[in-house]
């Protein structure tokens, strides 16, 4: 009781609060801008942590990651233009909602849902943070190899009507991971004698190039029109509110459980939990035939996992000083410059800094909802701005996102080049959202393949011979055969249909 009493008053100050809130503003903006993602926003708010102490320091992170994860959805419900990674799960979704009339349903969505999701991920954090930390430790090469084949499964799921488009997609994303000399054997590949390209292909200027820039190519191609497809104005963001939650309840919770469970696991973060939780609400929907036509179902338990899998990732950063993902790895260094050791000695000598981060989490998802309801205040005024204004201003902050990713024009030429790409990508049909997958989980299937044959001296049965790796197994198995007797029936299906006709 004496550490949960320093707490609030470690916590409960003018200068941690203005912190706090001026954290929040400014992930705010960073969210909002394409590109510039929420690991950017914590990172560049390193340099001002060395200024402050300990409980501000982290506060101000903790606060600028959680915001900046929500405001990703505020350009891509408006402008089709997802702000971080985490959002391209569910863009085209809430876009559609958007030229349908329904901004303020989808952008209401994810206000209240980013917040749910992170106060549900705070409480696994306050409450399971021990035990969820221990299972994650569980997890070798089988285990993440099996997890993104898992990540790769759901492609097919989010290569909306068409499987083979989808997978012609994640095809694409995978040639595209397999550039530079990051893989386990050290060779060039795909490189064509470029010293820029042995680096790999960076994932930020290529998530800008495909979403942004062909939106940009797009406009120009179509001669600029106004928005005359699209809602001009939001209205009231918590009209619905009540309603969502009475029928979307199951959808909140599973998402909610399921970005835990992945932010719980070391390296997996937001944009996983996001891909995964989209791909699982449309499989196991009532209504799966309204997913990609604007359907509010996916984004709820989309924006629900993305933000509870934020929180949970500091389970294992916290308890064995072990990053969740990017932003817990950044966190982490900024604890040891403030010498707060993360660890289980954290619990015991320190319990009060611990019980400050927990109530920290807490008011910056409370904070969500308020800030939250001004920026997008604010970001309705982009649907009056003229086309011919704004793409000028979007493609700027991109060659800002995509330059400010490795501090070389090399990111803005990756950012043209996957502009274009992505432009012919949409006028063949062919969906984004499979390729991005690919390219942020390919090179994580290859390593732990390649390491667990290594281990294994090439034999398939140690993908198979650990409790965790088998089921994980099992369950990726079990969802190609359904996938596989499923296309079988729809054929014979539409074979009977014609034979009646």
């Amino acid at each position: 009781m004496n550490a949960i009493l320093a707490a609030f008053e470690l916590v409960f100050t003018w200068d941690v609060m203005l912190t706090l809130v001026s954290a929040a503003l400014f992930g705010l903006l960073v969210g909002a801008v394409p590109g510039l993602t929420a690991t950017m926003a914590t990172a560049l708010l390193v340099p001002l942590t060395f200024f402050m102490d300990p409980i501000p320091a982290v506060g101000a992170m903790v606060t600028c990651a959680a915001m900046a994860i929500f405001a990703g959805d505020i350009p891509g419900a408006l402008l089709r233009i997802p702000g971080t990674p985490a959002s391209a799960a569910y863009v085209d979704e809430a876009y559609a909602m958007t030229k349908r009339g329904e901004a303020e349903t989808v952008l209401g969505a994810c206000v209240l849902f980013s917040a749910i999701g992170g106060l549900f991920g705070t409480a696994v954090l306050i409450f399971a943070a021990p035990a969820l930390a221990e299972v994650a430790l569980k997890f070798s090469s089988q285990e993440y190899f099996w997890m993104a084949l898992l990540g790769l499964t759901c492609a097919a799921f989010i290569g909306a009507s068409s499987p083979v488009r989808g997978l012609v997609s994640l095809l694409i994303g995978l040639l595209i991971s397999t550039v530079g000399l990051n893989n386990p054997a050290g060779v060039p590949r795909f490189t064509f004698g470029s010293t820029e390209m042995l680096a790999g292909i960076d994932f930020i200027p290529a998530m800008i190039g495909l979403f942004a820039v062909s939106e940009v190519f797009r406009t120009i191609a179509a001669g600029a029109p106004p928005w005359d497809t699209v809602q001009t104005r939001v209205g009231n963001i918590f009209r619905n509110w009540g309603g969502m939650v009475r029928t979307y309840w199951r959808q909140q919770l599973r998402g909610n459980v399921l970005g835990t469970a992945i932010g719980a696991i070391p390296g997996a973060g937001a944009d996983v939990a996001a891909y995964v939780s989209y791909a699982v609400s449309r499989r196991f929907s009532k209504t799966p035939e309204k997913f990609g036509t604007g359907h509010v179902e996916g984004i709820i338990e989309s924006t629900s996992a993305n933000n509870s899998s934020l929180s949970s990732a500091w389970v294992p950063a916290l308890v064995f000083g072990i990053p969740g993902d990017t932003i817990t790895a950044i966190v982490i260094g900024v604890l040891y410059v403030k010498g707060i050791n993360p660890g289980p000695t954290l619990f015991l000598f320190n319990p009060q800094t611990i019980y400050a981060v927990f109530l920290i989490f807490i008011l910056a998802n409370l904070l969500m909802i308020p800030l939250g309801w001004l920026v997008i205040k604010f970001a309705k005024h982009l649907l009056r701005t003229p086309r011919q204004v704004l793409m000028p201003i979007i493609l700027v902050f991109c060659i800002v996102g995509a330059f400010a990713s490795n501090n070389a024009a090399y990111g803005i030429i990756l950012m043209l080049a996957f502009g274009v790409l992505g432009f012919f990508m949409e006028e063949n049909q062919i969906p984004i959202a499979p390729c991005i997958l690919g390219i942020v989980i390919g090179p994580i299937l290859e390593r732990n393949f390649v390491t667990t044959m290594i281990k294994a001296d090439g034999s398939f049965i140690a993908f198979f011979d650990r409790p965790i790796a088998a089921g994980l197994g099992l369950f990726v198995l079990a969802i190609w055969l359904s996938m596989l007797v499923s296309a079988i029936r729809n054929r014979r299906r539409g074979d009977l249909d014609e034979a009646l006709s």
